[in-house]
């Protein structure tokens, strides 16, 4: 088993194939089932990592579009369309993500200020302090904030 980790930890590819092929020939005792149990937990913590961004830099943008009027365009509106789609898309491919959406949409809420003041140059205290947003309106394509 000792091989089997060296591989896991020098060439992750190759011990990818290896581990399916040794699960599809069902020569359990011999699959690197720790290994496996890990990559296992860090992919489903990396979807939800990459839904956590996704919205952060939605509502940043979307922050941006209501407390900037004057320099919205079409690059920001391609942004938002384009986190629209791919924030669609996750929750499509893994429909338990939606199940701790309010939650996850508060944590990028955070990320989003921070985000949203680097850009913009306004204080922190410009910004609403808890999520004005609904899940409705963050992935909705006719929303805009106007306020």
């Amino acid at each position: 088993m000792a091989g089997l980790a060296t591989l896991h930890d020098r060439d992750f590819y190759a011990w990818t194939l290896q581990q399916a092929d040794l699960l599809k020939q069902r020569r359990l005792a011999e699959v690197d089932i720790d290994s496996i149990v890990e990559e296992l937990e860090c992919m489903g913590a990396s979807e939800r990592r990459e839904l956590i961004n996704r919205l952060a830099v939605l509502m940043a943008y979307l922050l941006r579009w209501r407390f900037q009027p004057e320099l919205r365009g079409n690059s920001w509106r391609n942004t938002i369309d384009v986190q629209r789609f791919d924030i669609k898309e996750l929750l499509e491919d893994n429909p338990s993500l939606a199940a701790g959406l309010n939650e996850r949409m508060e944590k990028a809420y955070r990320k989003s200020v921070m985000l949203a003041v680097r850009e913009t140059g306004l204080s922190k205290m410009a910004f609403p302090v808890a999520c004005p947003f609904s899940a409705d309106q963050l992935l909705s394509e006719e929303f805009w904030p106007e306020w």
